[in-house]
């Protein structure tokens, strides 16, 4: 009996073992799939943008360089590079570096340089009364080798035209095809058909004649230090012939002191003084206008100054309605010469009763244009008519004629 007993016991004993065993190995197994089934899942996610770097290895060893891996790119190190330009020349400059404004008539001068403000240029303000140059910013510019005129060229060649009889103001050209067009429509919107066919109509001896009588080739100044002559060309251009020449002055240098005599000869009735710059307030004291020669172009000037306003009205310099309600009477150009952007205005008007040249070129990238210009040649007489500026020079010393009088340098006559 005893040993059944024990048989028995043993036999539990081993049962009892053995479930343990079954129920110890069934619970790592469930364990195990449980932390499986709870193990977090990878999740794709829209990424807008690709990872620019990872690092994908490390290592302390010295000869060790860590590689980049990129999805895209590889990060490189910025280098500051410097922005290649089209332009020889800054579209923006310190304008006034090297002025010597002491015989400058301050008030003018001020007004010329808030107006041209960061750009790169020249603005020359003159009195049409006795040829004074009020201010002139920039003057190693206004006064250098000059550039082409573009098409501020056009004012001479209208005078020449008509002069010569092959137009009248309201004589209408065909232009291309059925399109007809004035001589002050031409002027205002700056057609360069309209002006190369009037070129070729005159021919070269008579653009060069009436070129110089304008003052093209020669100094436009009395005593200005550094004043260069610019140039004439001594032959048609081989680059379009009359054409270009009398469309956009293609072989002219023109200097804005060039310009400004231009101008204050068209706006006092033909009288072209020599330009003076005072230097000291002795020079503005012993002031004495001098004239280098009078135009016989009374009888034209009536004809061109429509063209001249309508380019403020409705033409290339329109920008300058928004600016000032003053007369004004000018006339844009705009062209590249080499790797420089070249935008012209020439022009005269009246502020507070009182007229006044202002004459504009700025040098540069694509800003330089002949509009931005009349902008800057706008400001100047907006801020002169709000300062209530009238010219200066009261009661000026009788003009002394030169020994040139009306001799026309290329020819004597």
């Amino acid at each position: 009996m005893k040993n059944r007993v024990l048989l028995v016991s043993q036999f539990i004993l081993l049962f009892v073992i053995f479930t343990g065993v079954i129920l110890a190995a069934t619970g790592n197994t469930a364990s195990k799939k449980k932390r499986k089934k709870q193990a977090p899942k990878p999740v794709a996610t829209a990424v807008s943008k690709p990872m620019t770097a990872k690092v994908v290895a490390t290592s302390t060893s010295k000869k060790f360089k860590p590689t980049v891996a990129t999805s895209s790119k590889t990060f490189r190190p910025r280098v500051r590079r410097v922005a290649y330009s089209p332009w020889d020349e800054p579209t923006f400059a310190d304008s006034t570096l090297g002025d010597n404004v002491d015989g400058e008539d301050l008030e003018v001068r001020r007004a010329a340089v808030e107006a041209l403000g960061p750009l790169n240029g020249s603005v020359v303000v003159s009195d049409p009364g006795t040829g004074r140059v009020l201010a002139m910013v920039n003057q190693k510019l206004a006064s250098g080798n000059g550039y082409q005129p573009c098409s501020t060229i056009k004012v001479p060649v209208a005078f020449a035209a008509l002069s010569e009889g092959i137009i009248e103001r309201d004589t209408m050209m065909r232009i291309y095809g059925r399109t007809k067009m004035n001589l002050t429509t031409a002027l205002a919107k700056s057609n360069n058909q309209y002006f190369a066919k009037l070129g070729e109509q005159l021919g070269y001896e008579k653009v060069s004649y009436y070129a110089h009588l304008f003052g093209l080739g020669e100094k436009a100044g009395l005593d200005i230090p550094g004043e260069q002559p610019g140039r004439f060309p001594s032959e048609p251009p081989k680059n379009g012939g009359m054409g270009m020449l009398t469309s956009f002055g293609e072989e002219i240098s023109l200097t804005p002191l060039q310009l400004s005599s231009i101008m204050v000869a068209i706006a006092n009735g033909g009288t072209m003084y020599y330009l003076q710059h005072p230097r000291s307030q002795e020079e503005i004291t012993n002031f004495v206008p001098r004239i280098k020669r009078r135009l016989e172009i009374e009888n034209q000037i009536p004809e061109v100054q429509p063209g001249m306003r309508g380019a403020v009205q409705f033409g290339t310099a329109r920008r300058i309605l928004a600016l000032t309600e003053d007369p004004i009477m000018g006339k844009t150009g705009t062209c590249s010469e080499g790797r420089t952007h070249l935008g012209w205005f020439g022009s005269f008007g009246e502020v507070n009763g009182k007229k006044v040249s202002v004459s504009v070129l700025l040098t540069g990238g694509r800003p330089s244009i002949g509009p931005a210009a009349a902008g800057v040649a706008g400001a100047v007489y907006k801020r002169l008519s709000e300062q209530n500026y009238a010219v200066a020079v009261s009661n000026p010393a009788p003009a002394m004629l030169s020994q040139t009088g009306t001799a026309h340098p290329a020819s004597g006559y």
